[in-house]
């Protein structure tokens, strides 16, 4: 049983177990004797850089593992608020040992989490985050403290966030500019307020900027990748040509074409692995995407001479399955997009400058371009639980599972499973018939939250 660690590292309330100071200590702690371990004869101090979102407790979580991390004899390295992929950027291109995110991500302000990066700047396997957590419960590290000259010292990197936006202008073809595109762009009030817009602005685009005034409650409140309307409704307002809008992180990207219709990360996934394909530049011809992905993807895949493989919820394991197989290309629904040739995480920004440059070649609007997926009606909806429930524990859930499965055939698909974040059950229903999957996806979370006493 996981202790700490969820799908996307530790998260919860901020200042309540897991996230509070005395945890994130011991997790500075943790990694830093993982490093050290790793490089037992260095000559130097070993390196961990940090970086964090816009949440008010970030500061908090910050000095808490800074020191942790420092009481091991191993320096820091401060970069503030910056975007999730643009940590991982940083941390492989200063040569850092590790790199550590201070973020919820998609959550309310309230929450934080902690997400922590190898030298080689992939998210954390499931092994090392155990024993993340057996040194950190097993109380093993507790008669390791360096002394006097051997302990670290934390360093602020003041040009951390000017590197990430070279790093991204260079990710778009110098032979294109978004000379003549309006992009309306959500930063959610969070980590990539300072830099997304300049990205935008100095490729040439006319750049309408909503959500980019943090004040450490406001991330993610209404607005970004969980609230698009807002942004697609701005569109329209406009008469921009595209709709951006980013997660408090800035991990994930959520769009909307020039008419304001929301099109989310399956629908960027076929037009982008679409135009791979056509130039021979997508790996085997295999999309890698996860059990939430819409049928429409793997229909549209098929239909291009591709294939989609599916993980399980996750990107850092969709990742995982692309290191493995030599895959190059994948994501999540939500937004997540991995374009392995460039960066080693999921990344908005550079998600939608993809998005961009297959829009200039092709020489047509998003809202023609999404006609390559049809997707299928499909329902999502949560069951928030006083606590975490796993789902083949509730009385009669796998009779109420057959039955429905046997109603919708072989043209549709039901997915229950726990929130790997917080205490909720998401419950998935998918088919060719909206009324009934929604009429389904209604009943069964009412069957779950009256047999799991929500």
């Amino acid at each position: 049983m996981r202790k700490l660690f969820g799908t996307d590292g530790v998260r919860g309330v901020a200042n309540t177990y897991p996230m509070t100071t005395d945890i994130a200590m011991q997790i500075g702690r943790a990694i830093a004797f993982l490093v050290k371990k790793q490089k037992p004869d260095r000559e130097h101090n070993p390196r961990i850089v940090i970086g964090k979102d816009t949440r008010l407790s970030g500061y908090m979580i910050e000095n808490a593992l800074a020191s942790g991390i420092c009481s091991m004899g191993v320096n820091v390295l401060l970069v503030g608020p910056l975007p999730t992929p643009g940590i991982a950027f940083i941390t492989t291109g200063m040569r850092a040992d590790a790199g550590v995110v201070i973020s919820a991500s998609h959550n309310p302000f309230q929450d934080n989490g902690i997400k922590i990066f190898s030298k080689h700047g992939f998210k954390l396997p499931d092994e090392e985050e155990a024993i993340i957590e057996d040194l950190i419960f097993s109380k093993k590290m507790d008669s390791l403290r360096p002394v006097a000259e051997e302990v670290g010292k934390a360093t602020r990197i003041d040009d951390a966030r000017g590197r990430y936006i070279v790093f991204l202008k260079n990710t778009f073809p110098k032979r294109y500019t978004l000379d003549g595109i309006h992009i309306v762009l959500d930063c959610a009030h969070g980590a990539t307020y300072g830099v997304a817009p300049h990205v935008f602005e100095e490729l040439g685009a006319k750049v309408t900027s909503i959500g980019v005034k943090p004040d450490g409650k406001n991330i993610n409140h209404e607005c970004g990748a969980l609230h698009p309307g807002v942004m697609a409704k701005v569109v329209q307002e406009e008469g921009a040509d595209l709709g951006i809008a980013l997660d408090g992180d800035g991990d994930r990207l959520i769009v909307a074409d020039e008419k304001g219709t929301i099109v989310d990360g399956d629908q960027i996934m076929a037009i982008c692995a679409a135009e791979m394909i056509e130039r021979r530049k997508l790996a085997q011809n295999t999309l890698v995407a996860t059990v939430m992905s819409n049928l429409g993807l793997e229909v549209a895949m098929q239909r291009m001479g591709g294939k989609l493989i599916r993980t399980q919820v996750g990107d850092r394991y969709v990742v995982e399955e692309m290191l493995r197989n030599a895959y190059n290309f994948g994501g999540e629904q939500s937004g997540h997009l991995i374009f392995l040739k460039h960066n080693t995480t999921g990344d908005g920004i550079l998600g939608a400058l993809q998005l961009l440059v297959t829009m200039k070649k092709k020489e047509r609007p998003l809202s023609e371009l999404t006609q390559i997926m049809e997707p299928f009606p499909q329902v999502l909806q949560n069951v928030r639980t006083k606590q975490k429930v796993a789902v083949d524990t509730i009385p009669g859930f796998a009779d109420k599972i057959t039955v429905m499965e046997k109603s919708l055939g072989t043209t549709g698909r039901i997915l229950v499973r726990p929130s790997g974040t917080e205490p909720v059950i998401r419950v998935m229903v998918e088919g060719e018939d909206a009324r009934l999957i929604e009429t389904m996806a209604c009943e069964l979370c009412d069957f779950i939250s009256k047999q799991a006493g929500c």
